[in-house]
């Protein structure tokens, strides 16, 4: 049974990396201070989508939309969802785009506060309704969700005819010193949902279990492609970190050569509720484009390509899934999950305790 916690849990909470492959298919606009085309009342023109660097959407389905629109879309990545919500707080007053997208639900209420989104009452698709924030409904719209979970390379331990981990309580036995890596919870949101899992798990004790991962080894690293992408031994970067902090949808990504079976598996039972949410910039130059961008990443077209340009499920309930997904990417029954107006109080002191902890 799961410890009872400073954090109150939720039956039901609104709150997805992702996992992708943080490269970005449009061009980056490196002069912030660059003066926009006249922005026309329809919003077409220039518009510049602030995204995390795991955002990645196919090149034809841009363009598609530019033409159709009329909107010159300009992405400007500004590092994994933590980095890019405390930039979009730094900037509020003179914003560096007019809309963004990734910032989720572990640090959507930060933003919130600080004013960095304004009212847009979007039209949400089927399905969407459910990961809607209480206090920011007309604010941030769902745009994917999925669960950050600890995944396993299965190949790796099969090679060395050793048992993987099954739970948390596994990644703290001297079996599995020096293979883990996570992201660190600061800067990485995939990093603060482990976190946020073993404060759900753990309760009080949380800061003795994390003394016990750094005690055992646990590599911490600025972000989710870092841990995944570089130091994962299934993550094609040639790491030695057979154990990682990922995403339930990564398993249908390393599929065999045959494609008849997976080599990694993601742990069901460490797994923690995201999503992540799309929303216009106060001070936006173009809020009428930013808006109609909005809308654009709540469209069948782009909620289809999700999964496989961000590893990630679409909050529409409308499209289908691929094919391997519905054998590899397993869902758990009940990940945890922490009232988000309690983590909004107490991220700070949380984040606080555990660079503390891991800094030792």
């Amino acid at each position: 049974m799961r410890a009872r916690t400073l954090l109150t849990t939720t039956a039901s909470v609104v709150t997805l990396g992702l996992l992708a492959s943080g490269c970005t298919l449009l061009a980056a606009d490196d002069d912030p201070g660059e003066v926009t085309d006249a922005q026309r009342g329809d919003g077409t023109g220039r518009v510049v989508l602030v995204t995390h660097d795991s955002y990645a959407l196919p090149k034809r389905l841009v363009a598609d939309f530019e033409a159709e629109s009329g909107i010159d879309l300009v992405q400007r990545a500004s590092g994994d969802a933590g980095s890019l919500t405390n930039r979009l707080v730094l900037t509020q007053d003179d914003p560096i785009g007019d809309v963004a997208f990734g910032v989720d639900n572990t640090f959507a209420s930060r933003a919130l506060e600080e004013d960095v989104f304004a009212p847009y009452d979007a039209e949400l698709p089927p399905g969407a309704d459910e990961f809607v924030l209480p206090d920011g409904a007309d604010r941030l719209a769902p745009v994917d969700e999925g669960n950050v979970c600890v995944n396993v390379d299965e190949q790796w331990f099969a090679e060395r005819d050793q048992e993987p981990p099954a739970s948390l309580d596994d990644l703290t036995d001297p079996a599995y010193r020096d293979l883990l890596v996570v992201p660190g919870a600061p800067t990485s949101s995939p990093g603060l949902a482990f976190l946020l899992a073993t404060v759900d798990e753990y309760g009080d004790d949380w800061p003795t279990y994390w003394e016990d991962l750094v005690a055992n080894g646990v590599e911490i690293v600025p972000g989710w492609s870092d841990a995944y992408q570089v130091d994962f031994t299934a993550g094609g970067g040639g790491g030695d970190r057979p154990i990682v902090v990922s995403y339930d949808s990564s398993p249908a990504f390393t599929l065999t050569e045959d494609g008849d079976a997976t080599t990694t598996a993601a742990l069901l039972d460490t797994c923690y509720q995201q999503v992540e949410y799309a929303g216009v910039l106060e001070n936006a130059e173009n809020p009428v484009g930013a808006e109609r961008v909005v809308d654009w990443l709540l469209s069948s077209r782009v909620q289809a390509e999700l999964p496989t340009s961000m590893y990630v499920f679409p909050v529409r309930d409308d499209v289908d899934l691929p094919r391997d997904w519905a054998s590899y990417a397993e869902r758990p029954d009940s990940p945890y999950a922490l009232d988000p107006d309690a983590v909004a109080a107490e991220r700070a002191d949380l984040l606080a305790q555990w660079s503390d902890v891991t800094s030792r």
